[in-house]
């Protein structure tokens, strides 16, 4: 059998990653994991090419295997059918991109036109990543949430990205919801942890491992991990039981901290009644490269493209 390798790539705000996946196989082809710096405030000729460079790297470190297409994991707003960047506002990171057709861009730059280059949200990606080859193999109705720089989250039926359906918020994600004076983005991430600590004790730390550390003789650092934990539980908990959520995996900077906000969050969840497995990612970036390569799988590409356009 012929092989096919697709690549997957993870593009966050400071750098972007990516791997070879060997879609025969079903496997992470770990040795052509590569990096690289970006600056989201650059120009468009530098932002494409880091990209270009980062793919070339990755190509690099593989021998003459045949390469279906690409898939990138792209934080929105972003056109995901059209390839094209949709980032304004004053402080939008790659606005560089906006109204940039990122897709012909990378084709003509590599000089691959007859390679398909595709695009989905990153939360997504993650979460397709966790399904196919992570901690929600085998399971129908599953959540996974980045806890992070943001608040990041994908409902999955048999790996599908669930999006518009009454059983899941608007959009199919949380981070826009409102939670005690604010949204979910700003009280479930790393600002919202080192803000509460601030606001406490007037010490501005810079993130979370930071806090995570002070936890082990700090008690007010352990009672923000406490109150995390238990806020999350009942912030998530009518969406679980809306959608019937089976499992949960956990990814993102803040989920490296779990074992400080584990035992709150599940006690809540048996008050509110819930049993769901909890998980924490094991491929946490990985997870999004195998998502991205997923999109050239082209069974499953035949059943998540028409979801692109409302993500």
């Amino acid at each position: 059998m012929k092989k096919q390798i697709a690549i997957g790539i993870d593009v966050g705000g400071s750098h972007a990653s990516c791997a070879a996946f060997d879609l025969t196989e079903k496997r992470l082809i770990t040795e052509s994991i590569s990096h690289i710096s970006l600056n989201n405030q650059g120009s468009k000729t530098e932002v494409i090419d880091g990209f270009v460079t980062l793919i070339q790297t990755c190509v690099g470190k593989l021998s003459a295997e045949s390469l279906v297409g690409i898939g990138i994991a792209m934080p929105g707003p972003f056109d995901y059918e059209k390839g094209i960047g949709l980032f304004t506002g004053e402080n939008a990171k790659f606005q560089c991109l906006n109204k940039v057709n990122v897709e012909s861009e990378l084709k003509e730059r590599l000089n691959l036109p007859e390679i398909p280059v595709r695009f989905i949200n990153d939360a997504t990606a993650f979460a397709i990543g966790e399904y196919f080859l992570g901690q929600l193999k085998g399971c129908k109705h599953t959540l996974a949430i980045t806890l992070g720089t943001g608040l990041g989250s994908a409902f999955l039926s048999d790996g599908i990205p669930v999006i518009v359906d009454e059983k899941v918020p608007e959009n199919g994600c949380i981070w826009h919801l409102p939670f005690e004076n604010g949204i979910a983005d700003d009280y479930f991430s790393t600002r919202g942890l080192v803000n509460r600590y601030f606001e406490r004790t007037g010490t501005k730390l810079k993130g979370v491992k930071e806090l995570a550390d002070l936890s082990k003789e700090n008690s007010m650092a352990l009672e923000l991990f406490n109150d995390f934990g238990e806020k999350l539980a009942l912030f998530l908990a009518p969406w679980i039981k809306s959608f019937q959520v089976e499992a949960i995996v956990f990814g993102g900077n803040i989920s490296k901290a779990s074992h400080l906000f584990n035992d709150t969050m599940n006690e809540q969840f048996k008050k509110e009644g819930l049993l769901v497995k909890i998980n924490y990612s094991e491929l946490q970036e990985s997870a999004a490269f195998v998502g991205g390569a997923q999109l050239l799988n082209e069974e499953f590409w035949s059943l998540v493209k028409s979801q692109l356009k409302y993500m």
